[in-house]
């Protein structure tokens, strides 16, 4: 009968095929020739009286049982090689890579400036953001962590607040208001040239989202721009090309400077702001806890004596 740790190696490299889909990537990983991990597998089929992979010329791919095998197995490999990175980690100095998705306008304006000033008391802690709109599944991703507004949380995730409440405003250009009026409601919005948004989540264009005493209205624009990032939106705006709705603290300059002007503001009510979340069956490291307490939102304290207005 073969030793357990046999299986278990054989279950690693197996789980290690799967996810390269190659015996080359995966024996280069494992540090063993393509040959000796190929043996390695049909070893542990013929053990199991099963096939767990099916080989062609071209592509090598999982048997239905060799998926089932994959699904329960998979992730708890990467427990494993979590908690003993953690392990690993616990001493004076934190060190590891905290790979975090989030989308552009939370990288931009939450997770760059907070860690910017941290990140240099620590130089053996890494930090990679990938700026996504595809709201990723971070575990199958193999990401560490993720940011997203607290509507778009799973629920079994630790999520750390990171962010006030948020607030999106429709701006245009004065110039643009010169030769259109300006919308009274969001529906007057039909007339205007308006900057559009694409998100992959979303299959199509963002519609706008107004909030009014509770009275909420999805509406959807046209123009004749449309950008995957909030970022040229603004540029957009500020060129003439019509009206962006943006979050507010992208403009908040602009606005002050007269370069763009705010419309329809009594329709855009604040809504709960950025989380960074991570998985609850997942033993944080040291270089964890220093992200997330760096990014963990804390109300501003009032000064003594001050009184709510």
């Amino acid at each position: 009968m073969p030793r357990s740790n046999d299986t278990f190696n054989d279950v690693l490299a197996f789980v290690h095929v799967v996810r390269e889909g190659s015996f080359t990537r995966a024996a280069a990983l494992l540090g063993v020739s393509p040959g000796a991990l190929s043996h390695a597998i049909k070893g542990l089929e013929t053990r199991l009286g099963v096939r767990l992979l099916t080989r062609t010329t071209r592509k090598i791919s999982a048997t239905e049982v060799g998926e089932r095998l994959y699904a329960n197995v998979a992730s708890r490999f990467e427990e494993i090689d979590a908690e003993v990175a953690a392990v690993s980690e616990m001493r004076d100095k934190p060190a590891g890579t905290i790979r975090i998705t989030a989308a552009e306008h939370a990288a931009d304006s939450v997770l760059w400036p907070k860690l910017s000033k941290v990140l240099h008391d620590y130089p053996d802690i890494r930090v990679e953001i990938n700026v996504d709109y595809a709201l990723s599944d971070i575990v199958s991703q193999r990401f560490d962590a993720g940011v997203r507004l607290g509507d778009q949380v799973a629920k079994d995730m630790i999520a750390v607040r990171i962010s006030p409440d948020l607030r999106m405003v429709v701006v245009g250009a004065p110039s643009y208001f010169a030769q259109h009026p300006k919308p009274a409601t969001p529906h007057d919005l039909a007339q205007h040239n308006c900057i559009n948004l694409r998100l992959p989540t979303h299959g199509g264009l963002l519609p706008w989202d107004f909030d009014r005493h509770g009275k909420e209205i999805k509406f959807r624009v046209d123009g004749q721009w449309v950008f995957n990032s909030t970022t040229r939106m603004v540029r957009a705006a500020l060129a003439d090309y019509g009206l962006a709705f943006v979050p507010e603290d992208m403009v908040l300059e602009h606005l002050a400077a007269g370069r763009l002007v705010r419309v329809l503001d009594d329709w855009c009510e604040p809504y709960p702001g950025y989380y960074f979340y991570y998985p609850s069956r997942l033993q944080p490291s040291s270089a964890m806890s220093v992200v997330v307490e760096a990014l963990r939102h804390r109300e501003p304290r009032k000064a003594p004596g001050t009184k709510k207005r």
